[in-house]
């Protein structure tokens, strides 16, 4: 982890990904749902004070009549303002308007939470790298299927993509 990051909030969004109720209840390692799901509301509430952009990313099963319980964003998580991208796959760029969207607000650093570390958070987190922008990863607002997943993530995969801190290191610049 380094040093807490001073990021311009007209240039940064923060990405959650997956933090509906059906998702932040099941077993996950190294940390409960529900203590993404609090790190991530700190994270939003900052982002939104310092008036950075807030995108909240759920998942859609492709193809089936009717979306399983639960399947909405967990309650509280949107405020008025906030974007909300629904994706079909596992990462939130494929087949969405994620990408034009953050340009036409000139965002250029991208701040990671959510569940699945190594799933929807990485897919999401590979495709934006692709696509230029600086990534930043909150490794307390992030949570995996086994611990291994989600610290080789954090620990292999993050630091080639961009930078790891935990919440205490999301700050924003006047």
């Amino acid at each position: 982890m380094t040093a807490p990051l001073a990021l311009d909030p007209a240039r940064t969004a923060l990405v959650l990904v997956d933090l509906m109720e059906r998702i932040v209840a099941l077993p996950l390692e190294p940390r409960k749902g529900t203590e993404v799901l609090t790190a991530a509301e700190e994270l939003a509430t900052a982002c939104r004070t310092a008036g950075a952009t807030v995108v909240l990313v759920r998942v859609e099963r492709p193809a089936v009549a009717e979306q399983p319980p639960g399947s909405g964003l967990a309650a509280g998580l949107a405020q008025d303002g906030d974007l909300e991208i629904v994706k079909r796959t596992i990462g939130a760029f494929q087949g969405t308007d994620l990408d034009e969207r953050l340009r036409q607000r000139g965002i250029r650093t991208l701040v990671f939470g959510g569940i699945a570390t190594n799933l929807g958070v990485e897919s999401t987190a590979r495709a934006a790298g692709d696509l230029g922008y600086d990534l930043v990863f909150v490794e307390d607002a992030m949570a995996a299927f086994t611990a291994a997943e989600h610290e080789a993530s954090v620990r292999l995969d993050f630091p080639r993509l961009g930078t790891v801190v935990t919440t205490e290191g999301v700050r924003f610049v006047s």
